[in-house]
């Protein structure tokens, strides 16, 4: 079904018209931002958080906070860095009560590889990493962001963000030669 945007009906809105649209109440365009962003932001977080149940509550935390906050969204930005930021941290949020509560992520995304113990392998190395690089990692080797991209969302420089993504490779095979040994 075509969405209604400023008198005229468009097939395939981009973000900046569907955040437009959503600043005037639209509650169809902020419906299509979701349907559009919440697969690749499930994916990202499940991968931070290890938990398809935690990456869920991150997700819908928010799409709370972007519906909370959208008339103060700059439509000058990049609509998915906006939100992507708000999504991590939201994961950090997840990250510290589980700490609190000193509870153990548990990875439960089925394994779907034909090279499953290599998979296993680097889901665990993975989760051994500190949540930056962790991060940084998802970002640019799973969900194919750019060095920019990354720098936005994370709100620091193109080159350290390069250099944090440099540790986590060479802590990731650290990890796997120490567990191949």
């Amino acid at each position: 079904m075509p969405l209604h945007l400023a008198g005229s009906l468009a097939d395939n809105p981009t973000d900046a018209q569907l955040s437009s649209e959503c600043k005037r109440g639209n509650l169809r365009a902020f419906e299509v931002l979701y349907q559009r962003q919440s697969p690749r932001m499930k994916s990202m977080a499940l991968r931070l958080l290890g938990s398809r149940a935690d990456a869920e509550d991150a997700v819908q935390e928010t799409f709370l906070k972007v519906y909370k906050a959208i008339g103060s969204f700059d439509e000058n930005a990049q609509f998915s860095t906006w939100i992507y930021r708000i999504l991590i941290n939201c994961c950090y949020d997840q990250m510290r009560k589980r700490q609190r509560s000193s509870e153990v992520p548990i990875v439960t995304e089925p394994v779907a590889e034909t090279n499953v113990p290599l998979k296993i392998a680097l889901e665990r190395a993975m989760g051994r990493l500190n949540e930056r690089a962790r991060l940084v990692f998802v970002l640019f080797e799973v969900e194919g962001l750019k060095h920019s991209e990354i720098a936005a969302i994370l709100q620091a420089p193109e080159g350290t963000c390069r250099s944090w993504l440099f540790d986590a490779k060479r802590e990731l095979k650290r990890l796997l030669t120490e567990r191949s040994q």
